[in-house]
Parts: structure tokens; sequence; C-alpha cells
């Protein structure tokens, strides 16, 4: 079990593959932990280092009293890389996961090299929204919230399985704090204008039953990086990397190939 102690926290992280590899850095959504990625993680091309790790509030890294900034979002990816020694990693940020990889690309070019957007956009919902989120959980946990939540990250048939029974349970046990505090994160961010001004590669995915994230909204914000590609995949939710893993995975392994990354 490997804890990064950033002063005012502590935030939990595994790396996989090759020791001395590109880094490719993994920021989980809303609601799970770096679990998020098992499926695709043993998929993907070999020369890399894999790098994961919870969000504040989300597993087993630390999960302060809500609410929660975006630019403390960004910071503790920041840090967290900083305490690796982490530069020119491939950066690849799933829902709020993507509004930080978003942000922590404007902020430090130095530490990302290459962005994968997935289920995410620029501005996600509205405050008002996410206020209301906020409040539901303040007053009666996640649980009054799950099977909302589980109808937008799966599609029907997936949601029918034993293993999205798994992954409610990730949803409900996760504290009501750490929810909150990300759900506020996600309420005061705008990034339209800051990712308008990126110029790197980037990729983004979606997935045609996302009920979070649609794939027009994905589109709108890759749109915004110059020389950027939109890849849909069919028949998958919101979690694409988790009821789809072979197909994420080769979207993947492709646009890291086109990055001369993942060769032994």
């Amino acid at each position: 079990m490997n804890m990064a102690d950033l002063g005012d926290i502590c935030l939990h992280y595994r790396i996989d593959g090759h020791p001395k590899g590109t880094p490719v850095v993994f920021a989980n959504s809303l609601g799970t932990d770096l679990r998020l990625w098992d499926k695709v993680i043993p998929l993907l091309n070999p020369g890399c280092r894999i790098i994961r790790y919870d969000m504040r509030g989300h597993g087993l890294s630390d999960a302060p009293h809500a609410p929660y900034s975006m630019g403390a979002l960004v910071r503790d990816l920041e840090r967290l890389l900083d305490h690796l020694q982490v530069r020119d990693a491939v950066l690849v940020g799933l829902s709020i996961g993507g509004m930080v990889a978003q942000g922590l690309a404007v902020k430090r070019l130095d530490q990302i090299r290459a962005l994968v957007l997935s289920n995410t956009a620029a501005k996600i919902g509205t405050t008002q929204m996410w206020q209301d989120r906020v409040a539901t959980v303040e007053a009666e946990g996640v649980e009054a919230l799950a099977d909302a939540v589980m109808a937008r990250w799966f599609p029907p048939a997936f949601r029918d399985t034993v293993e999205a029974r798994g992954w409610r349970h990730m949803l409900v046990r996760m504290p009501a704090r750490g929810y909150a505090g990300c759900a506020s994160a996600i309420a005061g961010t705008d990034f339209l204008s800051a990712t308008s001004g990126l110029r790197l590669p980037a990729m983004a995915i979606a997935g045609n039953e996302d009920g979070a994230t649609p794939p027009d909204l994905v589109r709108e914000t890759i749109a915004l990086i110059p020389g950027s590609r939109f890849e849909l995949i069919r028949g998958s939710g919101h979690l694409p990397c988790v009821d789809q893993p072979e197909a994420y995975a080769r979207l993947l392994n492709d646009f890291l190939s086109s990055l001369g990354i993942g060769a032994d």
C-alpha cells in the first residue's frame, strides 16, 4: 500500500508496469477509486509506467471535510506527481478526473505531454444541480443517489449483472463528505476558456449511453483543443473502462502508439 504524505493530505496511489517507462497517469471519477482501471491496466501496451491514485474523499485517500475546490483537486495531483518526480506524463482522466486533467494541463504543462479526456467536459451540469446533490447526500447519505447514479454509469444490460452490484457497493460505501466535497468542486468549475488555450495531443472518449456526460458534451469539449480526436464507444455508459474495457484499451493503446509510447 502506497500513501503519499503531501502535508495537508495523504493520497493513496499505485504504480504498475515498466518502472522506467513513460508515465501514464489515471484519475478516477466521482464515486469510484483506483480500481476503476483494473480491467484496462493489463491490456495496455508494454513499456508504460502506470500510475493511478484515489482522489481526495475517495478510496484509501484522506477525506477532509467538504466542500472541496477544483483548485485543491488539481493541486493534489500536481503535488503527487512532484512527489513521484513525474514529468511528461500522459494523463487519462474520467469525469471529474477529466476536469482535474484539464486543470493540471493548464497549470503544469511540464508534467503533462498528452491528455485523454474520458466521459468528461469543461463544464458538467449546472451549479444548482450539484448543489441539490450535495444537499441530498448531506441529509440522506450517498445511498439516496445510488440508483440514479447507476443508471447514468451503466447501460441496462450491465446494470443487470452481478458485477454491477459491486460498483454500487463502492459508491455507497464512500464517505458522504468525500462525495459532497467533490460534487461541490464540479459545481464551481467551468474550464471552457482555459481548455480552449491548450495545445497538446489530446483524445476524448465517450459512451453513447452515457447518462452523465453525453457524447455531444464530450465532443464540444475536445473540439476546444486544436488537432484533437474524438472516439465513441457504442453500447457503453459513463464508465466504458468498466463495461467495455477491451474497446477502451484499444483506443488508449492506439493513442499511446501515435505518441511513440508503449514499446519494450
